[in-house]
């Protein structure tokens, strides 16, 4: 892939544009203003002009979304997963009808995932510029279904959405064309027939950063200078290489979640993967390289209180990441698939792990080389 192909998948937090009406919700007084970001895909958005950094499908899409403090998305239903990371601020993330909605509270770096076929919402409990990232399952989504209060406040505001998924605003001079109809909501019984998440359920689904289980071999170059990172799993099967990691929420998503750390002066050497990643800093400072045709590609990637800067790698493509500044390094990888993600190491990599006395067994994980070799073969 050509740097100039390169550039158009760095997505700096600075450079992300917003929609305050990619959803009906714009028109009721207690969700307005709603910043909304699509990085990776256009997500759910209702608006033929919501802002997208990169079109491109990755089998997984990657959102974001602002609002000030006492602001609420009212409740809807997705049918692909819906993963909530807190950026920054406490944010309460609530479910169901049945009979009030239940809520878990999340704060910075902690993780939520939602399942399908079940009535969400949430609410900014936090600072004004508190942030939220989204990942949500699959290149096509199915789009979402409004609470029947969310559509019925939003058409007293003179606000509809049609049954093509038009928002038709009549205080503009909006109106139906012709054959449209008025989105009608699901019906009561079919709402208190959808599955009752408990709070002890749920709780099964939240990664709180204070419990994440680092491993000290989830990557062969852990032992090498220049190397030194380390994963933790988080959603699905992802990338690491430490037999004794286990993901928290195994279910499938179509994408894996995994917080990698990286101490000062350290990172992950040059690895390539068969599928697409996309890797947002959330703290300190990281320097991405990807192998472009024309040579090397370096891009300086920052996670801050202020902005939190992604990339979007392709797959087959080596890479290599240091950490340039003085702070641990906090990146999250969302890859492509429900499969356990196999890295290709470069060989001057696994010919000095191998010389450190660190090996690959049967099955892809890290291991003592003098147990490796004594196996059968």
């Amino acid at each position: 892939m050509k740097t100039e192909q390169l550039n158009e998948r760095h997505i700096p937090f600075s450079s992300l544009r917003y929609s305050t009406e990619a959803f009906i919700d714009y028109a009721i007084p207690e969700c307005s203003p709603k910043y909304n970001y699509a990085l990776v895909g256009p997500g759910v958005s209702q608006n033929a002009k919501q802002p997208v950094s990169l079109r491109e499908p990755h089998g997984f899409q990657v959102g974001g979304v602002s609002m000030p403090h006492g602001r609420v998305n009212p409740p809807h239903l997705h049918f692909s997963c819906e993963v909530f990371i807190c950026a920054k601020g406490q944010w309460r993330i609530q479910w169901g009808f049945n009979p009030q909605a239940r809520h878990v509270d999340i704060g910075e770096l902690d993780i939520v995932s939602v399942p399908t076929w079940i009535y969400r919402g949430f609410t900014n409990i936090g600072v004004d510029d508190g942030f939220l990232f989204t990942a949500l399952g699959r290149d096509h989504t199915g789009g979402i279904l409004w609470g029947p209060a969310t559509l019925q406040a939003a058409q007293a505001q003179g606000v509809v959405l049609t049954d093509g998924y038009r928002i038709v605003d009549t205080r503009r001079g909006d109106a139906l064309q012709a054959g449209e109809q008025v989105l009608q909501p699901m019906e009561a019984a079919d709402i208190a027939a959808l599955r009752d998440w408990t709070e002890a359920e749920m709780s099964r689904r939240l990664v709180r950063a204070a419990d994440l289980k680092f491993g000290a071999h989830s990557l062969i170059d852990a032992v090498l200078p220049g190397g030194g990172a380390q994963l933790a799993p988080v959603v699905g099967l992802g990338m690491s290489e430490d037999r004794h990691a286990e993901p928290p929420v195994a279910k499938a998503h179509g994408v894996s979640l995994e917080w990698l750390r990286i101490p000062p002066g350290c990172g992950v050497l040059r690895h390539r993967l068969q599928d697409k990643q996309v890797m947002t800093v959330y703290r300190g400072a990281v320097e991405l390289t990807v192998q472009a045709d024309e040579g090397p590609a370096q891009y300086a990637l920052q996670g801050s209180p202020d902005g939190w800067d992604s990339f979007a790698v392709p797959a087959d493509v080596w890479r290599s990441l240091r950490n340039t500044g003085p702070q641990e390094a906090w990146v999250l990888l969302m890859t492509a698939g429900d499969h356990r993600k196999c890295i290709q190491w470069d060989e001057p990599v696994l010919t000095a792990a191998h010389a450190s006395g660190w090996a690959h067994d049967a099955d892809g994980c890290v291991a003592e080389r003098r147990f490796v070799e004594r196996a059968q073969r």
